[in-house]
């Protein structure tokens, strides 16, 4: 099997100093040639001007009658017929040779997009250049390609031209892998996607659903999938402690004092987690599960197994509430068992820190709890064994790395939790190189939360429902998008914190108010006031997104609803119901809502299923914006789109396991030409 490559001498197309295509990321031929087109023009016919359609660019040849620069915008007007019409060009920027370039006489080649006038056809700002009344026209359509300001479309085609020229582009895949999968070779097919013939099939070129685009998206996600079937190899070769085998102990007192009974998913993948941590090789797992689905319990098993087994565990969180959420559940479960917990924030007196890493350096402490402070300088483990990583798309890689750097001489087992479900196509694609454990399957007694979504108009009433709830002790979450004043047009949480004050009256002090630039004490006070009940309706921003747990909430009221992804609203409505009551969930929305927008809010009327709601953002949104663009592979997908080419993740994946064990010179060559040295993302 081939060691994960770097990226090889390439020849030189974007070596000079000051190469523009260095903007691009375009450091060798092979970027180059990469660089594939984002549309075509067809400027190998003329169209005579009597038969221009409006709307259908077109390219014309025609000679300049007059060029005329006034009017109250200093807008340059040039008219050109041919033998079967005219037609008039505008132009609002104006060049000091304009009277040279459009002189009367001079004959052109004129291409844009016609509208009708008044006065006929007129065509803004088209692309025009000097011809001979003979000259050749080309042969094959002209490519567009992505580009940047300064770098002209002109430059990128002969570079890229020049790139292609100089490529060795004999195949490099075995004919048995492109002929199981119908794939045709990569010289032509890129080639083709480069300069298309005349009689190319446009639509699908441009749609990118032809075959040599086919291949393309292939290629790059058999790169991925290579890549990370190697990071999953190198990890086997890396070493962890073997933690006990057979029943523990400290698990089934655990089991015991629990007031619930795990459910058949939660149970599954405890036993899936205690397998992996009884191997001398690093468990690299993700566990992901549905808002409320029970991850919290199926992670203090596991760290339970860890403790009895000799060995320490640390639990991250992104925010000072989630990790906050965290200690104390997991507190209330294990400290009566004898494992002492330590916890670990940004913001904390330097005597209780200084006490807390001592606790996490002897080993007195067990369980280490916290959140980005955990992986700071100082903070030592005695014999950490287990690290687990909560919402874990919100880290870096760097931050997950120097988590496991913790260990010591030995690599800690990692366990990544994730409440925001992962489609199938996307697990597939980003998390190859890792196993996933699933709870599909929700605790008995949760009752789904009723959605319902009103327009702005009626924002009255919603006011009065939740004051009508806070009167009668109830508690509600009020969720805004903004902190304070910087759009105007969305309301935000401090004003909203005024306006429920006010509507509350004589109950106002029973109103709250929550957001990120608060001082980690005060979020600390006023979620404990919330949670103990001293507060019922609590005003908040997104800070509560995930791991609040306040089960008495029945209601939640988000304001501009179409601000917000799928995911996250489903996310937000998880924070009400928790405690087996009917619970409702009303989305306030500001009209006129995109068809996006107008899509997503009656996907969560609909739904309460996460892992469903979670493939309807994909389509929506794409993989980007779900899980944002920390998250692991990301970013080295270019050309295939995850949405429209979930087949392709699957066949890529098989291919990837048989070239790597049938041809890995093949394998090697593959990887180097896609991703060079970039392949590190894959180290966590």
């Amino acid at each position: 099997m081939p060691s994960t490559p770097r990226r090889p001498a390439q020849p030189a197309a974007a070596s000079r100093a000051g190469d523009p295509g260095v903007r691009l990321g375009l450091h060798g031929d092979w970027d180059y040639a990469l660089h594939l087109p984002l549309h075509y023009v067809d400027e190998t016919r003329i169209t005579p001007i009597a038969v221009l359609r409006e709307g259908t660019a077109a390219l014309v040849q025609a000679r300049v009658r007059s060029a005329e620069l006034g009017g109250a915008r200093r807008q340059l007007r040039v008219r050109v017929d041919d033998d079967s019409g005219s037609l008039e060009l505008r132009f609002f920027h104006v060049y000091p040779n304009w009277q040279r370039q459009y002189a009367v006489g001079k004959l052109m080649r004129i291409r844009g997009e016609p509208r009708r006038t008044l006065y006929g056809f007129e065509m803004v700002h088209p692309s025009c250049h000097a011809s001979a009344a003979d000259a050749p026209l080309p042969q094959r359509l002209t490519p567009v390609y992505p580009s940047a300001a300064g770098i002209s479309q002109s430059w990128l085609r002969t570079a890229v031209a020049a790139a292609l020229r100089r490529l060795d582009l004999r195949e490099w895949l075995p004919d048995a892998l492109l002929q199981r999968y119908a794939l045709p070779a990569i010289g032509p097919s890129l080639e083709l996607l480069h300069a298309p013939p005349a009689d190319a099939e446009l639509a699908s070129l441009q749609a990118r659903s032809h075959p040599a685009w086919r291949r393309i998206k292939f290629d790059e996600l058999l790169a991925q999938q290579m890549a990370q079937q190697l990071a999953r190899a190198r990890r086997a070769t890396l070493r962890a402690w073997p933690m006990a085998t057979g029943g523990s102990a400290l698990v089934q007192r655990l089991r015991a004092a629990l007031p619930f009974a795990l459910t058949p998913s939660q149970h599954a993948c405890v036993e899936q987690i205690v397998a992996d941590l009884q191997r001398a090789q690093p468990m690299h797992r993700l566990l992901q599960g549905d808002v409320g689905s029970g991850k919290t319990v199926v992670a203090a098993l596991a760290a339970a197994h860890a403790v009895d087994s000799g060995f320490q565990c640390a639990l991250m969180a992104p925010t000072d509430i989630l990790a906050g959420q965290h200690l104390r559940k997991l507190a209330d479960w294990l400290q009566p068992l004898g494992i002492g917990v330590a916890w670990l924030r940004g913001a904390q007196g330097r005597r209780e820190r200084a006490a807390e890493l001592a606790r996490a350096a002897s080993g007195e402490a067990a369980l280490v709890v916290g959140t980005h402070a955990v992986i700071q300088q100082g903070v030592q483990f005695a014999r950490l064994g287990l690290a687990i990583v909560d919402e874990q798309h919100r880290f870096g890689v760097a931050q997950r790395l120097s988590l496991r750097a913790k260990g010591g001489e030995r690599e800690p087992h990692l366990l990544m939790m994730s409440a925001t479900p992962i489609p199938r196509t996307l697990a597939m694609a980003l998390f190859g190189d890792l196993d996933v454990s699933t709870i599909d399957g929700m605790p008995p007694g949760r009752t789904p939360v009723r959605t319902r979504v009103f327009d702005e108009a009626r924002r009255d009433e919603v006011i009065e429902r939740v004051c009508a709830q806070v009167r009668d002790g109830r508690q509600v979450y009020w969720v805004c998008p903004l902190i304070e004043e910087g759009e105007t047009e969305l309301r935000n949480a401090e004003a909203a914190f005024a306006e429920l004050q006010a509507a509350l009256g004589a109950h106002a002090a029973l109103v709250g108010l929550l957001h990120g630039r608060m001082p980690a004490a005060r979020k600390a006070e006023v979620m404990d006031a919330f949670a103990g009940g001293q507060l019922r309706l609590l005003v908040a921003t997104t800070v509560i997104e995930v791991g609040v747990d306040v089960p008495a909430a029945s209601l939640m009221v988000v304001e501009h609803a179409e601000r917000f992804g799928l995911s996250q609203l489903h996310q937000l409505r998880g924070r009400v119901g928790r405690g087996g009551g009917a619970a409702e969930c009303l989305l306030l929305f500001a009209p006129p809502l995109s068809a996006t927008a107008r899509a997503r809010l009656q996907a969560l009327r609909e739904s309460a299923d996460g892992f469903a709601l979670a493939n309807r953002d994909l389509e929506l949104r794409g993989p980007g914006e779900l899980l944002g663009q920390r998250q692991s592979g990301l970013q080295a997908l270019r050309h295939a789109d995850l949405r429209d080419d979930a087949d392709l993740v699957a066949v890529a994946r098989d291919a990837a396991v048989w070239l790597l064990q049938h041809d890995p010179a093949a394998a090697g060559l593959h990887l180097e030409r896609w991703l060079g040295g970039g392949v590190d993302w894959l180290a966590a």
